[in-house]
């Protein structure tokens, strides 16, 4: 093999990532697929694709070694390969914010509408989990608060937020997590609580985040 050969095939494996990285949708299920394993119809539903189109992303990112797949019956279940696809997706997430005036003010504007203007970091959450004072909520589906949650959160998924919202009346301030920043659920589990007059805010990381930090996740 000579040198040039080397780095061409060296630089197209590594394209080969690259090139999964590159589609909005691809990313999605990428973000998705980060909280825990899914079927295609799940996905399908998630993104707002149909299937043929599901089924075409993760067969690329299936090609790229960023998602593998197991049978389960008639369903095929996908998950990411591994943690360092999780913290790819991260590291490209923090570079975009960084370097992309645009998408900073996109995020700024989504969760000013839903009047959230003091997200929690999770340093700021650990202070607050030793006041014993807050609610730590838990919005994603259920399968996903059971494939790992924070320490001490309580799950309701934001479909049955408006039927349980008595259960939060009790003076503490809520603080509402989902798949991250790119995820809409806590902002709008957080939008409905403040209508109601209950004191809430939502954390600006997952569960990831808290992982990578050193930190334990229950399940």
């Amino acid at each position: 093999m000579t040198g040039r050969e080397f780095k061409n095939l060296s630089y197209q494996f590594i394209a080969n990532i690259t090139n999964a990285f590159s589609s909005p949708k691809r990313l999605e299920i990428i973000d998705i697929l980060s909280q825990g394993e899914k079927d295609v119809d799940s996905l399908t539903k998630e993104t707002n694709m149909n299937f043929a189109n599901t089924s075409q992303h993760l067969q690329i990112l299936k090609n790229a070694k960023i998602v593998q797949s197991r049978k389960d019956g008639v369903r095929v279940i996908y998950f990411l390969a591994n943690d360092e696809v999780i913290r790819c997706w991260k590291n490209v997430q923090s570079l975009a914010e960084q370097n992309t005036a645009e998408l900073r003010e996109v995020i700024r504007l989504f969760l000013e509408e839903k009047n959230i203007f003091e997200p929690v970091s999770i340093k700021e959450l650990r202070l607050k989990m030793k006041s014993n004072n807050i609610i730590l909520l838990d919005v994603r589906p259920k399968e996903e608060y059971l494939n790992g949650h924070l320490p001490g959160a309580v799950s309701i998924p934001l479909s049955e937020l408006k039927s349980k919202l008595k259960n939060l009346s009790g003076g503490k301030e809520i603080i509402a997590y989902c798949r991250g920043k790119y995820c809409v659920m806590a902002p709008e589990a957080v939008n409905l609580l403040n209508k109601k007059g209950i004191k809430s805010t939502i954390l600006q990381d997952d569960i990831n985040s808290w992982r990578f930090a050193g930190f334990k996740i229950e399940k």
